[in-house]
């Protein structure tokens, strides 16, 4: 400092014969370092080279260049956020060492000796771990993952970090930004082709080309889920939308007659009862703003366990039932599962609170399930003994009619009958794979047409025209399939909000796809709310446009393997036709009693969540005006 005070900002020393600057003026600072022009050290680095040899801090040239490159994402905050534990720790100790000085009552504590004992041991336990995770990294590359990153290079993918992949790009975003962030990744990098996604170690796939898809859905060769599915495992067990291989044919070929459709106009008349229970609730709230959702995710709720196993939980009526808040709660839990990457991992989850929750529902749901087996079971016995017809003609011994579990009951696989365990399986896969599913989409549709007036005087008048003036006329199978329009509004209403975003497949073997190979373990993803609102497949996506689907009128020639709310192929969804019917049902008696009017702004679309079931950030909400005649 007193050189500077007295000879200016820039002093000349000569020591011996090396000649030495010293600047400390902010214009020349900034030449010397803000380029790479004099990036080497100097000489008096040359003394840390027999201990640090050519670490970052005295490498030169190309050397440094590629180490920092390499080195930089150890810094990244995500990374320096796992280091504040140790910093804290550490400092504890360092507390409690000056504590134990002060104890001692010396006079004098030299500060500094403590200080640095504590960033040594900082430092030692950052190295340690940062020289572990390179070695374990090194060889976790050489053993496994070099070959896949080799056959996957010209995947075109987002930046990636070591280690992490494209893991810092999801964690700690709001659940409604994956969806946006997706987007972006396909269109800016995969072009609507192939993504790549590394989450750590987990390699995903994402596909958008109807040619990919229909190779990966259209048969059975990728027929295994992917490992997201896997959360539902603890409800549903190996039913047939997490089951794979021999079970899964065998149990298809089972259930396959039980969406005949003389089974389905039978289900017709439930349709049509809990929908009027749904209409005398939604009575009582037409006066005021309504979250549709909720009501008719009661409604559905009644709908299936009606159809599923023949009972009624009157969920719509009791709000506040055991099995309508275990249903909840594993609703709840699957949303967090998918979006904390503290429950993604079984270890780390099944220490939390969350965790009991969830075993304390399935205790409720699956022992619902039990006792209505159980029940029938005895009362199909019964009949049969009773009974001088055939087993298959058996009416089940009351007035009511079939119930899903009622023809699982009497189906046999390698002649003999299901478990107790095989049906509950399949009934609790029936009730989630049919309340959430089409309250998504019976939501979506009032969406649609309350921001599209026209829409929905169309569907009024077709309905008015087929079911006629008196609203208290019941829905049939038959009226049911009359109405052509409201069903070009549901497809319409499937493209844009589909129930199921997204698709998920396993790939077990090494493998290629119109070219690409993709390596054994491989994540398949497959994205029906991004390919409903590709423009390359569907003109002006982003518009609610019915007519597209009327194959009669239409110009619009859809890929079939771009449109594919239910899945497709051997593996599509097995109750589509009863959904449908399920919609229509419900549609025709609510557009029947009230004018429906969506209270927001109907300029901005709704921010969409994307988990195992398409939901909204925030409840969609609707005005009902009793539809005068």
């Amino acid at each position: 400092m007193g050189l500077f005070d007295r000879y200016g900002g820039t002093v000349k020393l000569w020591l011996g014969p090396i000649f030495s600057l010293l600047l400390s003026d902010v214009s020349d600072l900034e030449v010397v370092l803000g380029g790479t022009q004099l990036l080497e050290k100097a000489d008096e680095y040359d003394a840390l080279k027999r201990w640090l040899n050519e670490g970052l801090l005295v490498s030169r040239g190309r050397k440094w260049f590629a180490r920092r490159k390499v080195l930089t994402p150890a810094f990244h905050f995500k990374i320096l956020e796992q280091f504040v534990e140790i910093f804290d720790r550490q400092a504890r100790q360092f507390v409690q060492s000056l504590q134990v000085a002060l104890q001692s009552k010396r006079d004098v504590v030299h500060l500094v000796d403590y200080i640095h004992l504590c960033a040594l041991d900082v430092i030692c336990v950052l190295g340690i771990l940062a020289a572990s995770a390179a070695f374990v990294s090194l060889l976790i590359y050489h053993l496994k993952y070099k070959h896949i990153i080799e056959v996957t290079k010209n995947i075109p993918s987002p930046p990636s970090l070591p280690l992490l992949g494209h893991g810092h790009h999801f964690v700690g975003k709001a659940p409604h930004k994956l969806v946006a962030t997706i987007q972006e990744f396909m269109d800016v990098y995969a072009k609507g082709k192939t993504l790549k996604i590394w989450l750590g170690p987990e390699l995903n796939f994402l596909m958008a080309d109807p040619k990919d898809i229909e190779v990966v859905l259209g048969t059975t060769r990728f027929n295994d889920k992917a490992g997201e599915y896997k959360m539902l495992e603890p409800w549903l067990r190996e039913g047939l939308l997490v089951s794979r291989g021999r079970k899964w044919h065998k149990r298809r070929k089972v259930i396959t007659p039980a969406f005949h459709f003389k089974i389905l106009d039978e289900f017709v008349d439930i349709f049509e009862q809990e929908s009027r229970v749904l209409l005398t609730n939604l009575q009582r709230e037409h006066q005021q703003s309504v979250n549709l959702y909720d009501w008719i995710n009661l409604c559905t709720m009644d709908t299936i366990c009606e159809t599923a196993m023949g009972v009624s939980i009157n969920a719509q009526t009791n709000v506040d039932s055991e099995y309508v808040r275990a249903v909840k709660t594993i609703s709840m839990v699957l949303h967090k599962r998918m979006f904390n990457i503290f429950y993604r991992f079984d270890w780390t989850y099944m220490l939390t609170s969350l965790a009991r929750a969830e075993k304390r529902a399935l205790n409720v749901l699956h022992n619902f399930t039990e006792k209505i087996i159980v029940q029938r079971r005895a009362e199909l016995l019964r009949s049969i003994s009773e009974s001088p017809v055939q087993h298959d003609d058996v009416d089940m011994g009351t007035k009511r009619k079939m119930a899903f579990l009622d023809i699982l009951l009497q189906s046999k696989i390698d002649d003999k009958p299901l478990t107790n365990l095989d049906i509950r399986e399949e009934v609790d896969t029936f009730m989630f794979e049919g309340h959430d599913t089409t309250s998504s989409a019976i939501m979506f549709f009032f969406y649609n047409i309350a921001t599209y007036p026209e829409c929905q005087r169309k569907c009024v008048e077709e309905i008015v025209s087929v079911l006629g003036r008196d609203t208290k006329t019941p829905v049939t199978y038959e009226l049911l399939n009359k109405l052509h329009y409201v069903d070009l509004c549901i497809k319409e209403t499937l493209r844009m909000y589909p129930s199921v975003p997204l698709l998920g497949r396993k790939v077990l073997e090494e493998c290629e796809i119109n070219g690409k190979i993709i390596p054994a373990g491989t994540n398949i993803g497959i994205a029906p709310l991004y390919l409903g609102r590709c423009e390359n497949l569907f003109s002006d996506p982003n518009t609610f446009k019915p007519e597209r689907f009327d194959v009669v009128t239409s110009a619009e020639k859809l890929n079939p393997y771009a449109y594919i709310p239910f899945s497709a192929g051997p593996r599509n969804c097995i109750g589509q036709k009863f959904a449908m019917l399920e919609i229509k049902a419900i549609v025709a008696n609510v557009l029947r009693s009230f004018e429906i009017d969506f209270v927001g702004d109907a300029s901005e679309p709704p921010v969409l969540i994307a988990e195992l079931i398409l939901r909204t950030k925030d409840p969609l909400m609707f005005k009902l005006k009793e539809r005068v005649y």
